[in-house]
């Protein structure tokens, strides 16, 4: 994808996940991410702790960078939790351009998901 329809379509997944959840501002990424993680997850809880809100988190970074092939879901842990495994490391690269590789993650995510669609 080149960065204008990334960039597009991130906006997209942002007005997707402000609808849905009827959010008065567009969410950031961490927002976008905990929501990814959530879904993963596919436990329904009302109250997470903070160590557990961070977990969602990398949950969601791990499930979206799984999109371009840098993790893979291998398993559940007794909790119900998915266990990923490190495929490649990400390159040494700058603060926004791995927020860029992240925009990217998540809106593979979402069209391979075929979330955009209930818009």
């Amino acid at each position: 994808m080149e960065e204008w329809q990334i960039n597009f379509e991130w906006l997209r997944v942002r007005h997707f996940v402000k609808k849905r959840f009827a959010h008065r501002k567009l969410p950031d990424m961490q927002t976008v991410l905990f929501l990814v993680g959530l879904q993963e997850l596919g436990q329904i809880k009302t109250e997470f702790e903070k160590e557990e809100k961070q977990d969602l988190i990398q949950l969601g970074a791990m499930a979206t960078l799984s999109t371009l092939g840098y993790y893979e879901e291998l398993s559940r842990d007794p909790e119900g939790w998915p266990v990923y495994n490190l495929l490649k490391t990400p390159p040494k690269m700058e603060l926004s351009d791995q927020t860029a590789l992240l925009k990217e993650a998540v809106v593979r995510y979402f069209i391979q998901n075929n979330l955009l669609e209930e818009e």
